[in-house]
């Protein structure tokens, strides 16, 4: 951010800044505007990320050299092929650090990474749309988290005579196995199976391998089975649910599941299946089996679109004048809410203290919360700091062998690291 020259510092200089762009695109993007106040007198910085996705932008706030850090962290895994690319993002208290590198693509065609790409989310689709989905349907009275699930999905039942509760599934304490088996045998032969319903049919065809409350088993199982809850619910497909109430209000315009085939030239791909580079298609088996859009995977996003979630996190439910939640609805999904004999620490769908919370690294304190993404996603927003750290990469791109687990480690550390003048001891 430029400042002022010397003669000027003492006065104060009100700009009104106006400016009009068409752009041939389908969605509303907005020029990135940040005003803040220099020496006494306002600056105004102005970033065209929408419209000139190749670049990026950063504060003065941050600590140069921990940003070069991050830079050579990514620039570091992309030269030894963990990851094709990525874009990542710090915010903190409204100061923006955004930087696109790498590739999104290297197989069959060489496409450079931008701002703007857009990534097959996996897992975060628990905290971005199933969980805020079932928080919102417990706001309006349709669902209660201590409710046994078998009063939403009438044909359920544990096998166990107890009663396993909508909590139980959103803390991965359910007992419930990690994922449901791609094949089925029928006459006596193994065979690939297809479509939703065969898929919510294995899901609620397993039974808990521990007592509901005794143990964390992070599953899949648990939020195909809420995923079918909202559907029951709402009367409307969980996509067409999330659009309406979540995605669209919130202006998170890249955001939502089956994407469509005109946004492919921004999507990144993950890999090869069947001789085909998936591209625009989920990369989770199970969810693309079953049609596209499940409650743990198929939501598609950018970094822009995960950016305004964590902001409304922040702000307790709240973004630009639309509220998704209460208050209390942010705080209790971001509080502890699993068992008092468990060490694992879950939130409701989020990520507290646990085996998953690498992301968080070395210096954000206990108490923030996040989620990873198989595909190479991950999201950690701290409310000690008012900060958030999102990293978006297609690592499975483009055989399968590559790897963020360091990087993400590495990553939530240089973020803390960056936020110049705050101390996190």
């Amino acid at each position: 951010m430029a400042r002022l020259p010397p003669p000027f510092l003492s006065i104060t200089i009100t700009i009104t800044i106006t400016i009009t762009i068409i752009q041939p695109s389908a969605f509303n993007l907005k020029p990135f505007i940040h005003s803040s106040i220099i020496n006494g007198a306002i600056g105004a910085s102005l970033c065209l990320c929408a419209f000139v996705p190749l670049c990026h932008f950063a504060s003065a706030r941050f600590d140069a050299g921990k940003l070069a850090e991050i830079d050579t962290a990514v620039e570091g895994a992309v030269a030894r092929e963990k990851i094709p690319g990525g874009v990542f993002w710090l915010e903190h208290d409204g100061e923006v650090y955004a930087k696109a590198y790498g590739h999104m693509s290297v197989e069959p065609e060489t496409i450079p990474t931008r701002l703007d790409v857009i990534y097959d989310a996996a897992s975060l689709t628990k905290v971005v749309a199933t969980t805020p989905a079932i928080l919102l349907l417990m706001e309006r009275g349709q669902i209660e988290l201590d409710a046994p699930v078998h009063r939403y999905l009438l044909d359920y039942t544990d096998g166990e005579g107890t009663d396993l509760t909508i909590r139980h599934l959103m803390t991965h304490t359910s007992g419930l196995p990690p994922g449901i088996p791609l094949s089925i045998e029928a006459e006596g032969v193994s065979k690939m199976w297809e479509g939703y319903e065969t898929a919510l049919a294995l899901a609620m065809a397993e039974r808990p391998q521990a007592d509901p409350g005794t143990r964390f088993v992070y599953s899949d199982i648990n939020f195909i089975l809420l995923g079918e809850i909202i559907q029951h619910t709402t009367g409307l497909p969980l996509e067409a649910f999330t659009r309406e109430e979540i995605f669209e209000p919130m202006g998170m315009v890249d955001t939502g599941y089956l994407p469509s085939p005109d946004l492919k030239s921004r999507i990144a791909p993950t890999n090869w299946e069947d001789g085909e580079m998936l591209r625009g298609v989920v990369h989770d088996p199970v969810c693309r089996r079953a049609g596209g859009a499940l409650g743990h995977a198929g939501l598609f996003t950018t970094a822009a679109d995960l950016a305004r979630f964590a902001r409304m996190i922040l702000n307790k439910g709240e973004l630009n004048g639309f509220r998704l939640f209460q208050r209390k609805t942010v705080e209790l999904m971001t509080s502890n809410q699993s068992p008092n004999q468990l060490d694992a620490r879950r939130g409701l769908g989020w990520d507290i203290d646990t085996g998953y919370s690498g992301q968080r690294g070395s210096l954000f304190p206990v108490g923030g919360f996040g989620h990873t993404g198989f595909t190479g996603t991950s999201l950690w927003i701290d409310p000690y700091s008012n900060s958030f750290v999102i990293f978006m990469s297609n690592r499975t791109h483009p055989d399968g062998k590559g790897n963020v687990l360091e990087l993400r480690r590495q990553l939530g550390t240089l973020a803390a690291a960056a936020i110049s003048g705050f101390d996190f001891d």
